[in-house]
């Protein structure tokens, strides 16, 4: 396993995972390639048949087995049908079939594993991520990095003390044309940069009411449920519709807002808000389904006097707003406006909406962000993480900023739920003078589950 590596230089890596490989020198290649520097993860959550495409595990499988030096030991999936096809994809691409596991802590336990990738239901990322990172595993945990503020807290603070590192999976903060945009934002481009409206568009399939019943023989129900309190199994909630229901799920404002919020905080280099309000609810099929997340939201983040932040979800239509992208972002300054297409394409505009440059080889048009595994963005996520545990670069999503972006969702969510605006210590992002929404920065947690440092 291996130990951090004092006085490191670290280096951001922004070229494309392909390109990167491409043009590393030789004996880089070769050095990635040594036993003595080979990286070997396990992977949490693999199953296949994500609405537009293959589950999140299995493109990670595909990323990160792509990268030189580094090997899949285990498939790690509590539903036993989804292991083999994702240990037979893994073997084909490493030429080598990794393990497969039931049990994650199984794999804890094993001193070669040297990080973990977890890809799970919400539920699980903020507690598995937490264990393995006291394993002494280092951590790539999926966006949202927690299901509750509180247990994201202590994700950071575990990270910090076990010495950790964990990235969450926002990948465009590994996108070179993203992080040209920042910067050319906080450079000052077009101004002052006060509002920042994200947009996200999908039609997503009525669900039905859950029918109760035995779970199926290869489904590890109470494992599956883990740090959620139990509940007995129901036909409609595994293995994506459980996003839509708070137990274990965090709506479309976590599922994909978390990208565009994070972008969003980023550019206008903002943290914690004062205020958070949100409108919206089950409104397109009410009455019709047990989804309980809204599948129509507004959720409005303000950072104080002059900045903003918006996020717009409708989960009931593939229609963008008129004269916007079904996906994306649009930030205003006082000196002009860009248009972000919540992949790698953006549009700089002067006061008068002329065009001053276009950064992307297909500006205008919409990203796939519906794709569940990776929507072409070239990203070099995967290869910045692990060119972070041998100390070649630095992480490019570390934990603390994941987190950060991650509590704007979540504090949106609780804003709905409650029915009313919430003040905000921006100091820490927590809630103030009122016990009904601070009830919700934490969660009950099944016996033996609770999340600690």
């Amino acid at each position: 396993m291996n130990q951090p590596i004092s006085r490191r230089h670290f280096v951001a890596s922004t070229l494309t995972a392909g390109a990167a490989i491409a043009l590393m020198p030789r004996t880089s290649l070769r050095a990635a390639n040594a036993a003595s520097n080979k990286i070997v993860l396990a992977v949490a959550g693999v199953r296949s048949g994500a609405p537009g495409g293959s589950g999140r595990g299995l493109e990670l499988i595909n990323k990160f087995a792509a990268l030189p030096g580094v090997e899949f030991k285990y498939v790690v999936d509590v539903n036993k049908s989804y292991l083999a096809p994702a240990a037979a994809i893994t073997e084909k691409k490493q030429g080598k079939a990794p393990l497969q596991e039931t049990d994650f802590r199984r794999v804890l336990e094993d001193k070669e594993v040297d990080a973990l990738i977890v890809a799970t239901p919400d539920h699980w990322h903020a507690p598995m991520a937490i264990l393995g990172a006291k394993a002494g595993k280092h951590i790539y945990v999926e966006k949202p990095c927690c299901h509750n503020p509180h247990e994201g807290e202590i994700l950071v603070e575990v990270a910090q003390k076990y010495k950790r590192l964990v990235q969450m999976g926002s990948q465009r903060r590994s996108i070179a044309n993203v992080r040209q945009m920042v910067s050319d934002i906080q450079a000052g481009v077009i101004g002052n940069l006060f509002l920042a409206q994200c947009f996200y568009s999908r039609r997503r399939p009525n669900i039905g009411f859950g029918k109760a019943g035995t779970p199926p023989a290869e489904l590890d129900w109470d494992l599956w449920q883990g740090p959620a309190p139990r509940t007995a199994y129901r036909d409609n909630i595994a293995p994506y519709n459980w996003h839509w229901f708070w137990r274990w799920g965090t709506g479309e404002a976590l599922n994909n807002g978390t990208h565009l919020l994070d972008v969003a905080r980023w550019a206008m280099n903002v943290t914690f808000p004062t205020k958070v309000s949100s409108f919206g609810g089950r409104w397109h099929d009410v009455g019709l389904d047990d989804w309980e997340a809204p599948d129509t939201q507004e959720i409005q983040l303000e950072f104080g006097p002059g900045k903003g932040i918006s996020w717009f979800g409708r989960s009931c239509s593939t229609y963008g707003a008129p004269g916007y992208k079904a996906n994306g972002i649009v930030f205003y300054g006082n000196k002009g406006t860009i248009d972000y297409d919540g992949a790698g394409s953006y549009t700089v505009y002067n006061l008068d909406n002329k065009p001053l440059k276009t950064i992307g080889e297909d500006p205008g048009k919409k990203s796939n962000l519906a794709n569940g595994a990776d929507p072409g963005l070239n990203d070099t996520h995967a290869l910045n993480f692990i060119e972070s545990i041998r100390g070649g670069a630095k992480l490019n999503a570390p934990i603390e900023q994941g987190y950060t972006s991650t509590v704007l969702g979540l504090l949106g969510n609780i804003a709905q739920r409650v029915g009313h605006s919430l003040q905000i210590d921006p100091k820490n992002g927590h809630i103030l003078g009122d016990r009904k929404a601070a009830r919700l920065w934490t969660r009950d947690y099944a016996p033996g589950w609770k999340p600690t440092v």
